[in-house]
C-alpha cells in the first residue's frame, strides 16, 4: 500500500511515539489523498492521525510472538543493502 510504512512491531528497542505518528501520518495521507490538508479538513484529518496512532500503539503493546526482537541496525543495514541493489547502475 505504501511503502514509506515502517514494520515497527518486535524491535529493540520497540517503536518510539515518534514513529507511530509518522507511520499514521502516512497511513492518513494515503487513505485521505492529501499531503496537506485545507483548513478545512484540517481538524478531522489531525484527529484521523491521533486515532490511528493510538489503535497503531494498542496493537503493538497487545501483538505477542516467540520471535526474538530484531535488531533496528541489522534491519536498516539489509534495507541498505536491498535498496543498493534495486537502484543500482547497470
Amino acid at each position: 500500500m505504501c511503502r514509506n510504512i515502517k514494520n515497527l512491531y518486535n524491535f529493540k528497542p520497540p517503536a518510539t511515539d515518534e514513529e507511530i505518528h509518522a507511520s499514521s501520518l502516512q497511513f492518513v495521507r494515503k487513505l485521505s489523498g492529501f499531503n496537506r490538508p485545507s483548513k478545512a479538513n484540517e481538524e478531522a484529518f489531525n484527529r484521523a492521525v491521533a486515532e490511528v496512532a493510538h489503535a497503531a500503539r494498542h496493537l503493538i503493546e497487545a501483538l505477542v510472538t516467540t520471535a526474538p526482537p530484531r535488531d533496528r541496525e541489522v534491519e536498516a543495514e539489509k534495507a541498505r543493502a536491498r535498496s543498493a541493489l534495486r537502484f543500482a547502475r547497470s
